[in-house]
């Protein structure tokens, strides 16, 4: 491990020192490329460092306390300073192990996330919306902003399906962990007999693509535009601004109607094109690794029931690492950051585990 760190400095060394080179910063590609690197790279040279600091620490007052000969106040200063040190020296080895684990080369992405009310009818359609809320909520207090792509709602408010984007640095790198099937048992308004009833949405989770790695073949693209509509007359336009676009060789179809403009439409479809494409693409690319991944968190199995909300007993159950947190109203107004942080330490564990075990 200590090798690798030694490299990891040097590359970290080189990195910043191309940084400063007039010719590099000139160069946006590679300068955005460098400084991706280079932000990947610091808290791991941060971590490094600090933990050299302390095993200078560690070896030198070992060295005293065996040369022997101190005087009572001294040596008792040094045994504080060597278990101190000893103690520190454990757990920043600890911390580098996990800093050295293999990255999830999209975690820096901003995703596409889409939400479909699954099996309650109107029920569902409710809760789906309640997850668009927690996720806005969440978004909001990470300062990461929402753009709504497209959305299918009821009349009675819920949302049969919806997809919207989050933008801000290390968006995926949170939100992997909600794909699947997210399960609420609650009594609903309807009901007059007071009866709970289980519905379930789906969450999925997409890293969005940027334009230069999904070759998209124009002449493999159809186009349609309609107008756009909502329930109970909102969104009505009188002209074709919705806009549908048909991937004929992966019959992928996306299609967006939030903007006025068909333009505007147009250039949203294409991005959800582009996330779809790529993630078809990294699902064929780690097909070949499912096995490894199932013993992890955030599959991304969408058909994986992954969530429990129970409001009459105010419970959220994340079913993935057994985690039951009695706040659901609190989490469900976008402070997430319990759940995700279990979710993601399990995952670092899961890792580690394999790592050791190979």
């Amino acid at each position: 491990m200590f090798d690798k760190l030694k490299l990891t400095e040097k590359r970290f060394e080189e990195v910043n020192e191309k940084l400063m080179d007039p010719n590099v910063v000139n160069d946006n590609v590679v300068y955005r490329d460098l400084m991706k690197e280079f932000k990947t790279l610091t808290p791991i040279i941060e971590k490094y460092r600090e933990y050299l600091k302390e095993k200078q620490t560690f070896d030198e007052s070992k060295e005293l306390l065996d040369a022997g000969g101190l005087d009572k106040d001294f040596r008792e200063m040094v045994q504080e300073e060597y278990d101190s040190s000893k103690e520190a020296v454990a757990t920043i080895t600890e911390e580098l192990k996990i800093l050295l684990l293999p990255k999830d080369p999209n975690d820096d992405r901003n995703v596409i996330i889409e939400i479909r009310g699954g099996v309650g009818g109107e029920e569902a359609a409710l809760f789906a919306h309640s997850l668009f809320r927690m996720y806005s909520m969440y978004a909001e207090n990470k300062r990461w902003k929402i753009d709504v792509m497209n959305i299918n709602e009821t009349e009675l408010g819920g949302i049969k399906e919806i997809s919207f984007s989050v933008e801000g640095e290390g968006a995926y790198s949170r939100f992997k962990y909600e794909s699947g099937t997210h399960r609420v048992q609650r009594v609903p308004e309807t009901e007059s007999q007071g009866r709970v009833h289980t519905s379930a949405a789906t969450v999925a989770v997409l890293p969005e693509a940027d334009e230069v790695e999904v070759d998209i073949n124009p002449a493999d693209l159809s186009f349609d535009t309609f107008r756009a509509s909502g329930a109970g007359g909102q969104h009505i336009n009188k002209t074709e601004s919705a806009v549908r676009i048909t991937h004929a060789p992966s019959g992928v179809v996306v299609e967006c109607q939030e903007e006025r403009s068909q333009r505007e439409n147009k250039e949203k479809a294409m991005k959800m094109l582009r996330t779809k494409l790529y993630e078809m693409a990294l699902k064929e690319k780690t097909d070949k690794e499912v096995a490894e991944r199932r013993s992890q968190i955030g599959s991304g199995d969408r058909s994986e029931r992954i969530r429990t909300y129970n409001y009459p007993e105010g419970r959220i159950t994340d079913h993935r690492i057994g985690l039951t947190i009695y706040r659901l109203e609190y989490i469900l107004d976008g402070n997430l950051d319990e759940v995700i942080d279990a979710l993601a330490t399990a995952d670092q564990a899961a890792k580690l585990s394999a790592q050791q075990e190979g």
